[in-house]
C-alpha cells in the first residue's frame, strides 16, 4: 500500500473536485485579464466572471452579493473580522471568544489583547461546545465583538450560533462566526443565521487553496471595519489586491456543488463515519470518543486510544498509508497536545494519543474497512510492545 493512499484528513484540506478544476481551467491561460482593468475586453470578461462567482456564492448562502468580500482564505477573513472591527474604534473595545476556537481566531485575539483589547476566553463543555449563557455572562460594557465557530475543526461540535447571535444582537454586540468547517458540510442560511460577519474558505469544500471570503452583513449604519491591506481599494475598500479570477470561479463552482449535494452527502458520510466507529470499537477496548456521537459534523470522528504512545500512533498509521491527523493542520508541527481536547478536559496523555478522521466526498466503504484494519493493527501492536517483558 502506498503512503497516504487512504486520505481521511478532509478537515485539513480537500481534493479539488474535477468539476471545479474544469470550471477554473480557462481562466488560467485563455481568459487571463485583470478584473479591475475594465477599460478593455480582457478585464471586462474577468470582471463579469468575478461578479457571477460572487452571485453564485451569495445564492448558496442566501445573502446579497455585496455582502461577500473575497480574501486569501479563512485565516485572513478571521483576521479582517476581528482586527478590522476592534481597530475601527478610537478606543479599544472588548472581544469574547471561546477556548476551542481555531488558532486563526485565538491568535489574532491574543494579538489584540496585547494592543489593549479586553479579551475574554470562555470555556467549553466536555463535548467541545460553548454555552450561549457563558457567552452572555462574559459580555462587558466594552465588548464590541463575539467570535464563535459554527462547527469545530477537531471534534466536529456544532455550536448554538443562532442563539448566541440573537442574544448578542439584543445586547448591541456584533457576532463573527468562523464557518470554515461548516460551509458545504451542513446547511448554512445567512437569512436565518443572524451573524454580522462570517468567514469561510474554498479549500475545505473541494475548491482551490488560496481563496476565501468574509461575509459582512449590510447594515445601516454600515459595520465599521478597518482594512488590513491598503492599495487599490478592491472589494468594497475592505481588501485591496488583484482578485484571483480562476480561484473565485472555482470557489463558486465548489460551493454551488456542495450546496446542491449537501443533504445526500451528509447522510452518506454519517453512514461511513458510524461504520468506522463501530468497526474500531468492536475490535478494540480503551477507545474514547471525543465529542458527541451524533451532534457533530457528519464526516468527523475524533478518537483517543488508551495505552499507546501518541507519536508512535501517528507514525505507524501514516507508514501504513492512512492519512489522518492528531488535531488542526495549522498546529500539526506544534509538539503541544490539541488545545481543543485540553479545553474539553481530556487528559494530556490521551489527547496526544488521539486521531482525527475527516471523511469526505471521495472516501469509500472499502477505504473505511481498510482504515479500520490499519488502526486496529497499529493499536494492538503498540499495546503489545508496551507490556512486553524487559
Amino acid at each position: 500500500m502506498k503512503p497516504h493512499s487512504i486520505y481521511m484528513d478532509n478537515h485539513a484540506t480537500t481534493r479539488v473536485d474535477p468539476r471545479v478544476f474544469g470550471a477554473m481551467r480557462p481562466w488560467w491561460s485563455e481568459s487571463y485579464g485583470n478584473a479591475a482593468s475594465v477599460s478593455h475586453s480582457f478585464g471586462r470578461e474577468a470582471a463579469d466572471a468575478v461578479n457571477e462567482a460572487r452571485e453564485r456564492i451569495a445564492t448558496a448562502l442566501n445573502c446579497s452579493p455585496v455582502e461577500i468580500v473575497f480574501t486569501s482564505g479563512a485565516t485572513e477573513s478571521d483576521n479582517l473580522a476581528l482586527k478590522g472591527v476592534l481597530q475601527a474604534h478610537a478606543q479599544n473595545g472588548g472581544l469574547v471568544v471561546n477556548a476551542a476556537e481555531h488558532r486563526a481566531v485565538l491568535d489574532p485575539a491574543r494579538r489584540l489583547r496585547r494592543d489593549g483589547t479586553l479579551l475574554t476566553i470562555v470555556p467549553v463543555d466536555d463535548l467541545g461546545r460553548v454555552a450561549p449563557e457563558a457567552v452572555f455572562d462574559a459580555l462587558a460594557e466594552r465588548t464590541r465583538l463575539v467570535s464563535v465557530m459554527l462547527a469545530n475543526n477537531e471534534v466536529g461540535a456544532v455550536n448554538r450560533v443562532r442563539e448566541i447571535a440573537e442574544g448578542c444582537r439584543e445586547r448591541g454586540v456584533l457576532v463573527h462566526c468562523d464557518a470554515s468547517q461548516a460551509i458545504g458540510r451542513m446547511p448554512v442560511d445567512l437569512a436565518e443565521l443572524p451573524v454580522d460577519l462570517l468567514s469561510f474558505t474554498a479549500h475545505k469544500l473541494y475548491g482551490p487553496k488560496g481563496v476565501g471570503a468574509l461575509f459582512v452583513r449590510k447594515r445601516d449604519p454600515a459595520i465599521p471595519i478597518r482594512p488590513l491591506l491598503d492599495g487599490g481599494g478592491h472589494e468594497h475598500g475592505l481588501r485591496s489586491g488583484t482578485v484571483p479570477t480562476p480561484l473565485v470561479v472555482g470557489f463558486a463552482e465548489a460551493i454551488s456543488i456542495a450546496a446542491a449535494e449537501c443533504q445526500s452527502e451528509m447522510e452518506r458520510l454519517r453512514g461511513l463515519r458510524d461504520r468506522l466507529l463501530a468497526g474500531i470499537t468492536h475490535e478494540l477496548d480503551g477507545v474514547v470518543l471525543h465529542g458527541d456521537q451524533t451532534d457533530r459534523l457528519a464526516g468527523n470522528l475524533n478518537l483517543g486510544f488508551q495505552g499507546v504512545n501518541g507519536d508512535a500512533l501517528m507514525t505507524e498509521v501514516a507508514a501504513r498509508g492512512l492519512a489522518v491527523s492528531s488535531g488542526s493542520a495549522c498546529t500539526s508541527a506544534n509538539p503541544e497536545p490539541s488545545h481543543v481536547l485540553r479545553a474539553m478536559g481530556v487528559p494530556e496523555r490521551l489527547a496526544r494519543a488521539s486521531l482525527r478522521f475527516g471523511l469526505g466526498r471521495f472516501n469509500t466503504e472499502q477505504e473505511v474497512a481498510d482504515a479500520t484494519a490499519i488502526v486496529v493493527e497499529v493499536v494492538r501492536t503498540l499495546r503489545s510492545r508496551s507490556v512486553r517483558p524487559a
